[in-house]
């Protein structure tokens, strides 16, 4: 494998306060990592250090390319407004590019080609402001994806969805980052839809974070370590729960 994204020793802060502490992680091609935190464990910060949008205080970050594939937490895009799938994914074709466009022709099938990849040829035609959350999420992922870039960054995506919708998305990345050799990063509070799917996780924790296998990091005594406090990971019928306070038990 070889490395697409590497952030080492990233410190950032804002004033007095210190949002990053040392962040070391690396995302590799056609490897799919679970960026897990709380509000405020500085899961937006690292996205923006990522997307180039911020610089670290100290510490480096390495791109194999500057193109990343993006997709927001949120998009609102009212129900009337004549926008079509196909036409929101075409705009990740040359949206931030000068000079000659792709032909049209050649235009229509590298999108028509998106969408039947993320499923959503189906609704193609209907606009986005009528689609359903996964179905919108499926359309954000092809207009991510349509650049061909080596890295995709995806903020909280399974935030707003259902369970079944939220498998089903964690499933249609996990497919397309082996299909595709993509270096997928994925935000979200909860790890465990993204467990039988992610090869990595970083876990935060008050800006500070911990990587590897979810064997290696997801334990009771790391995550404490972490923390900082006492916390121990169950597992309960197969979904992990971590749980914190003085009267815990580490072992």
């Amino acid at each position: 494998m070889s490395t697409v994204v590497r952030l080492e020793d990233v410190d950032v802060s804002f004033g007095t306060r210190r949002v990053l502490d040392g962040v070391s992680f690396s995302v590799e091609r056609a490897e799919f990592v679970g960026l897990i935190g709380a509000n405020g464990a500085g899961k937006t910060t690292i996205f923006r250090v990522v997307l180039g949008l911020l610089s670290p205080d100290r510490g480096s970050v390495a791109h194999l390319g500057r193109h990343v594939g993006y997709v927001p937490q949120k998009v609102v895009i009212e129900p009337d407004a004549p926008l079509r799938a196909r036409d929101l994914v075409a705009l990740g074709i040359d949206g931030e590019r000068f000079g000659v466009r792709m032909p049209s022709r050649a235009r229509r099938a590298r999108v028509d080609e998106m969408l039947e990849s993320v499923g959503a040829a189906e609704f193609a035609d209907a606009r986005v402001g009528t689609l359903s959350g996964g179905e919108q999420q499926r359309v954000l992922i092809a207009h991510a994806l349509v650049g061909n870039p080596p890295l995709l960054v995806m903020d909280e995506p399974l935030a707003n969805l259902d369970i079944k919708s939220g498998h089903e998305i964690v499933e249609l990345v996990a497919r397309l980052t082996k299909e595709r050799g993509l270096a997928v990063l994925l935000s979200a509070h909860d790890m465990n839809a993204l467990l039988p799917h992610m090869d990595r996780v970083v876990y935060l924790a008050e800006g500070r974070a911990v990587s590897g296998t979810t064997g290696e990091v997801v334990r009771s005594d790391v995550l404490s370590e972490l923390y900082r406090y006492p916390v121990r990971v169950l597992d309960v019928d197969g979904t992990v729960v971590v749980v914190g306070g003085h009267d815990v038990q580490v072992r």
